[in-house]
């Protein structure tokens, strides 16, 4: 059978795709217009990264969540504007240096009560939350930094996820050094999401797919 023609590069696509995406929360817009001039700003989440997943939380009625790696509050800004009154994001990080810029911004949005700031390693975060009692409780959790811990991360992301909940891991793609040879990682983190994507496709626990959104979201639903 022969395939229609293709029309557009990838990077082309890529802003077919956004311009036809809804418009983000005021508040949202803000806080990304924002750090559209700061120097790390290219650290936020994309926005189409964001949509997809809000969606999700919304029909999937998540409750409580988690998100591993903060940095502006962006995406915890997303998350808690996508869940009921009385839901909960525990957001861990590991310093105030760049939730600061977002605090403000979640209370702007009225969903500054949702969100519980942790600032302590995430894997600490997770652990304490284990130990009080919190295991199989949690709907969906989001992980974009901590790369190092990542496998750890997700042992314990599966622990208190409940079952059909959700977990993200945001930068899949590595910003495409996974798909380069082995042998050529440059970066120690890389080798750390090459596994970890690895294990994941071939872990029962969950069933998992890959989005070729942003940098590569790998959505897996633990079953």
């Amino acid at each position: 059978m022969n395939r229609p023609r293709e029309y557009g590069t990838d990077e082309e696509r890529r802003a077919y795709i956004n311009s036809h995406m809804s418009q983000l929360h005021p508040v949202m817009k803000k806080l990304r217009e924002l750090m559209e001039t700061h120097p790390r700003g290219f650290l936020i989440s994309s926005p189409n990264t964001a949509m997809i997943l809000s969606n999700v939380l919304q029909l999937a009625g998540v409750k409580k969540c988690i998100e591993v790696g903060v940095f502006t509050g962006y995406s915890s800004l997303a998350w808690a504007l996508s869940i009921p009154e009385d839901g909960k994001v525990v957001a861990c990080d590991i310093s105030t240096e760049f939730t600061d810029i977002g605090k403000p911004f979640w209370k702007e949005a009225g969903v500054d009560h949702k969100i519980d700031l942790r600032i302590a390693p995430a894997v600490d975060t997770l652990q304490s939350l284990i130990d009080a009692g919190e295991s199989g409780t949690f709907d969906f959790i989001y992980v974009d930094g901590d790369k190092l811990n990542a496998d750890v991360i997700y042992e314990l992301s599966l622990k208190l996820l409940r079952t059909n909940g959700i977990i993200a891991f945001d930068n899949s793609f590595m910003h495409g050094y996974l798909l380069k040879p082995e042998e050529e990682d440059e970066r120690q983190d890389v080798p750390v999401i090459r596994k970890l994507n690895v294990k994941i496709q071939q872990d029962p626990r969950v069933t998992a797919v890959m989005l070729d959104v942003g940098d590569g979201v790998y959505m897996c639903r633990k079953n």
